[in-house]
């Protein structure tokens, strides 16, 4: 990957001696093109720049789509590749640019819209907290956008899987697979807060004991409560977009990706157990994960 470091250090160069670009603005460039260098280790596919085709960045393209990341902050990436590229041809450095036809996926299946870290907040502060169950919905949603997590995933959360002294909570996901996620202070708190002022309240069964998140019944909340809960907030605070709890996971993606984060972090924290047909990636170090978040979730705090 030499070629690499040396033509992202020119690009560097570029953007700041002939495009007087801010600090900012070329730190966002670069970050670009390290996430299509992460995919293209991560994908086994140790090509130089020259040698990459438009397959393999529609491909890297088509990643960030399944990660989640809103179609905002793809064609945000595109447009730095397309600009690395651009550099490289103008200092003669390559002679076709792969970038020229490259799109968004065409997957056929529009992402749900992405919500802001404001919208967000928006969100929970619409939440009237002298109700026990919106001291639960508080938990919920910070759970949900504190570690990404399937509405399904949350659903069977399950109290002896959460790990407050390590900050972590184990999630069984698709095919009965088990992970492990780092989730922030935040959740923790009002998780806490729901398991001593409301928990206790409900009726309480064998069989349900271990299950976190309870309705009146004192049975497991369903799915479709929890796409209630938030299209209910989403109508208070007159917010116009179509959200669902998988909203919230694709937000996670992209607040993450958009401040910086490496794609192993992500996919590893979403669950996404292979980046083409073949598991690359089966366990990645915790702490590395608790410090990918502590540095580009905007809830995260311990």
């Amino acid at each position: 990957m030499a070629d690499w470091k040396h033509y992202i250090k020119s690009f560097e160069a570029y953007l700041k001696i002939e495009k007087s670009l801010s600090q900012n603005s070329i730190d966002a460039y670069l970050h670009d093109v390290q996430l299509l260098l992460q995919y293209l280790n991560m994908a086994s596919r140790i090509l130089s720049p020259e040698e990459l085709k438009l397959m393999d960045l529609e491909n890297f393209i088509a990643h960030l789509h399944d990660l989640g990341l809103s179609d905002r902050s793809q064609a945000r990436i595109i447009s730095g590749l397309k600009a690395f590229y651009k550099y490289l041809v103008i200092d003669d450095h390559i002679k076709e640019d792969p970038t020229t036809l490259l799109e968004g996926p065409k997957l056929g299946k529009k992402l749900p819209d992405t919500l802001s870290f404001e919208e967000i907040e928006k969100l929970i502060g619409a939440l009237d907290l002298s109700k026990d169950e919106n001291i639960r919905n508080k938990a919920i949603i910070e759970t949900l956008y504190s570690s990404g997590l399937r509405v399904s995933e949350l659903i069977g959360l399950q109290i002896s899987h959460i790990y407050k002294d390590v900050g972590f909570i184990r999630v069984i996901g698709k095919g009965n697979k088990e992970r492990l996620i780092p989730i922030g202070g935040e959740a923790l708190k009002h998780i806490g807060i729901y398991l001593e002022h409301v928990r206790g309240k409900l009726p309480q069964y064998p069989k349900h004991s271990d299950i976190l998140f309870l309705n009146k019944r004192g049975t497991p909340i369903s799915r479709v409560m929890v796409f209630l809960v938030i299209k209910k907030l989403a109508h208070l605070i007159g917010l116009n977009k179509n959200i669902s709890p998988h909203t919230f996971r694709h937000s996670f993606a992209t607040h993450l990706i958009e401040g910086g984060a490496d794609l192993r972090a992500v996919q590893q924290m979403l669950g996404h157990s292979s980046i083409t047909t073949t598991e690359i990636y089966t366990h990645l170090d915790q702490q590395y994960l608790r410090e990918s978040l502590s540095l580009h979730h905007p809830r995260f705090k311990r």
